[in-house]
Formats: structure tokens, sequence, C-alpha cells
């Protein structure tokens, strides 16, 4: 397997090779060249949140499935951003490598629902595990508590699997598989694919390559 992909920028300034030669590419980690423009603002997710129907099950679903620790709790009465009267217990868990995964109970407020436009494998979110035997020793840990998993998928430059968490969130474990050379590929036709698509809203092809062996 090739180096992994990663082609970042130091105070703004384009790092040499980027976009050019795969062998200058370093490992790991997915970014792409960024344009003089002065340092990026942001650093990482500070962290991202969701409701969830019952603080207590989640934190003990994510802790026992993806052993994620419970990090801290908040609960008020008032909304502090809005000041909107509206209780919630607000809970916080440790993703792994800085990143926070969060929720909120909010007793009060109407069943939690879903957006009945958007197909249910839209919206998700994507963790990333060490690599494949990683991934598929979750698989069967998940399969032996009872949970549905869709997968392994492979994506040619990732595997994943997909489940859902108790409040019907679509949850995604990925281990990367794409070498720099192919990650490089990808980003070089990425500009051109979003102008097609943005001016025809029809399937554009130039990555099709990827899906090969899951599609046929």
């Amino acid at each position: 397997m090739g180096e992994r992909y990663h082609c970042g920028a130091r105070h703004g300034v384009r790092e040499p090779g980027c976009g050019g030669g795969a062998s200058s590419l370093g490992v790991h980690e997915w970014r792409a060249p960024r344009i003089a423009r002065g340092p990026m603002v942001i650093e990482r997710i500070h962290h991202v949140a969701y409701r969830c129907n019952d603080a207590r099950e989640t934190v003990a679903f994510y802790r026992d499935t993806l052993d994620m620790g419970f990090v801290l709790a908040i609960s008020e009465d008032r909304v502090p951003s809005t000041k909107a009267d509206d209780p919630y217990m607000h809970v916080f868990l440790d993703a792994g490598m800085g990143n926070v995964l969060a929720f909120f109970e909010l007793p009060t407020q109407p069943p939690m629902g879903r957006d009945p436009n958007t197909p249910a494998w839209v919206q998700h979110i994507a963790f990333k595990v060490k690599d494949v035997p990683t991934l598929l020793a979750v698989r069967n840990r998940l399969l032996d508590k009872g949970i549905d998993v869709v997968g392994p998928t492979d994506h040619h430059i990732f595997q994943s699997i997909y489940f859902f968490d108790p409040n019907g969130h679509r949850i995604e474990l990925a281990a990367d598989s794409g070498t720099a050379e192919e990650m490089a590929k990808l980003h070089e036709v990425a500009p051109a694919m979003l102008e097609e698509w943005s001016r025809t809203k029809r399937v554009v092809r130039h990555a099709a390559w990827i899906h090969e062996k899951e599609l046929g």
C-alpha cells in the first residue's frame, strides 16, 4: 500500500510539491493545497452536536460500542446563546485525537424527527479507524450486540461500515486505503467535476473508478 495523501500549507503558502508529483506528498491526512491568503482560521472541529432521545442511553451506546469516554455534561434551564427557555442536558464524548461528539436531550420539545425529503443514507458522521482489521473487529462487535451493519463498503480510497445509533443518527466508520497517487489524482479533477455538476446537475464520471469494484 502506498503513502497516504497529505498536502498541507505552512503560513498560508503552498508546500513544495502540492499539486505536483505524487512523490512529494506526505502521509495520512486529507488536506488540499491552499492559496496564499494567510494562516487558516480553523484549527480543527471543536465539537459536533446532535439531538438525542435519552442522554444516558446515548453515552452508554458510544462508550460500549466505540470506546468513547464521557468527558463532561452541561445542563441549564435557558439557552446561553439565544436566551430561550429550553431546559436541556448537553453531554460531551471523547471521539479521539481532540475530537468531541456532543448531544442534547430536550425533554420539553416534541419528539425528534428527521428531514422527510432527505434519504436516510445522506446525513451522517464518519469516524476514522486505524486500519481495515480494526474496522472488521468493530463490525463484529456491533453485530454481536445485535446492531445492524452495512458493509464493509469498498470506496477504494477507504473502506467503510455503516450503522445507526439509538437516536437514528447514521454513523460511518472508515479505514483509509488510498495511495498518495490516487488522492492526488482525485484532487486534480475535483474542480472540473464541481463545475460540470453545477452546470448540468448530471452525474460526473471523472472519479467513477473508485467504485468500480463495489458497483460493477
